[in-house]
């Protein structure tokens, strides 16, 4: 009675220290010695294991059928052996039966098998409790402790279970001190046999968006929402935001008083710029807004080809695309449009190609009509005179030659009718 005392005691400590469900490791242990008593009879099929939850006592029953001749001792039992053992029931044969089969020794072989699936349950039951724990933060940020470099990598303790910060997904140039805290974007979590394995970053965009969420209130509770963010890890950031509410600025919000809730998060990422700008569904206005702080003096936007073609002053056209582009692209990648930048000079000797080309193309065709007019002027005087030589000639034909034809033929008939 103090062992199974002692057993539930065990278990409860288990449960507090490794986040095992009492219930599980019982079930575990109900399977273990079900597995020892399958080495002791031969035959687990009609063998039960049941422990108390109270008292921690365990009982083992077999089940057996009534029969007239025993076939099989393991699953069969006589009707006189069954009223032996339960004389105040009423039994017939066909009957099924409980007999206690508790064993008062397994003996050291029986014990042992009981042991390693027990431990091998805690160990399984303790990789899934892991696993689901940090299962529900994939796609989320948590704070971890550096603990090493493995070569280019860095191995970081979360607390119950080690994430590994792989090359790519660290910020170039960045180093971390040993037991130094960092906060991390965890990508994916992965179920395996020596427990979850971790994959975290450092330059994912999200990880700036989950920093404004936590950093934030009106981000957390939706009133201003983060609608695009494009982002060049440990240079430069940009994030349209938007307001729910009319009497809330989404700038504003995030910027904080004298910028401390941006400058927060700028720290936390090591220096690195954040952009924020409003977000609009007018394609044009949300790329003005993106291509800032540079200003910009027209947009034209083919929503069908998803390209734009900026112009901005001469002044601001390296503002504009930015060292090596960088502002180009950024903001290329929130709006999702293709955008071609030009300064007003560009833009005017383009547009001067451009009417030049037309004004050809143009002064082309009005010779084409002139001289298509000319020929068809000419052919058609022609075609004029051919019918006023046809006239002509008809006359000439119908006036000489009937009238002469047309006397002849007169004569001869009145001749004729005389000599008759």
């Amino acid at each position: 009675m103090n062992a199974n005392k002692e057993l539930l005691e065990a278990l409860n400590q288990i449960e507090k220290e490794k986040d095992i469900s009492k219930e599980i490791l019982l079930e575990a242990i109900e399977n273990s010695l079900l597995a020892a008593c399958k080495n002791q009879y031969g035959k687990a099929d009609n063998i039960t294991v049941q422990i108390n939850r109270e008292t921690g006592a365990f009982n083992v029953y077999a089940e057996k059928e009534i029969v007239e001749e025993v076939e099989d001792d393991v699953l069969q039992i006589t009707l006189a052996e069954a009223k032996l053992k339960f004389p105040r029931k009423k039994l017939a044969v066909g009957d099924i039966i409980k007999i206690e089969v508790t064993p008062k020794n397994f003996g050291r072989i029986a014990a042992q098998k009981a042991k390693q699936v027990v431990v091998q349950k805690i160990r399984e039951e303790e990789r899934k409790s892991l696993y689901n724990t940090y299962f529900t933060k994939e796609r989320d940020i948590v704070t971890g402790i550096v603990q090493r470099y493995q070569g280019n990598n860095i191995c970081i303790n979360l607390g119950k279970a080690d994430a590994i910060l792989t090359e790519n997904e660290q910020i170039k140039g960045e180093y971390f001190r040993p037991t130094e805290r960092v906060k991390l974007y965890v990508i994916k979590v992965e179920d395996t046999t020596r427990g979850p394995r971790i994959t975290v970053s450092r330059t994912h965009p999200e990880l700036v968006k989950r920093l404004f969420e936590a950093e934030v209130t009106e981000v957390k509770d939706g009133t201003v929402e983060i609608k695009s963010i494009s982002r060049e890890a440990g240079a430069r950031t940009k994030m349209a935001v938007y307001s729910n509410d009319p009497n809330v600025d989404p700038v504003g919000a995030c910027v904080g008083v004298n910028g401390a809730r941006v400058n927060a998060i700028v720290d936390e990422l090591r220096g690195e710029k954040i952009d924020i700008i409003n977000w609009s569904e007018d394609p044009a206005t949300l790329i003005e807004n993106a291509l800032s702080p540079a200003k910009v003096v027209s947009v034209d936007v083919n929503p069908e080809e998803k390209s734009a073609r900026v112009i901005v002053p001469d002044y601001q056209l390296s503002l504009a695309i930015g060292r090596e582009g960088q502002n180009a692209r950024l903001a290329a990648r929130l709006t999702g449009y293709k955008i071609d930048i030009k300064s007003e000079s560009q833009a005017g000797t383009y547009y001067e190609e451009q009417w030049s080309e037309n004004s050809y193309n143009d002064q082309y065709n009005d010779e084409y009509d002139e001289y298509e007019g000319e020929y068809e002027g000419e052919y058609e005087g022609e075609y004029d005179e051919y019918d006023q030589y046809d006239g002509e000639y008809d006359g000439e034909y119908e006036g000489e030659y009937a009238e002469e034809y047309e006397g002849q033929y007169e004569e001869q008939w009145n001749d004729d009718y005389e000599e008759k």
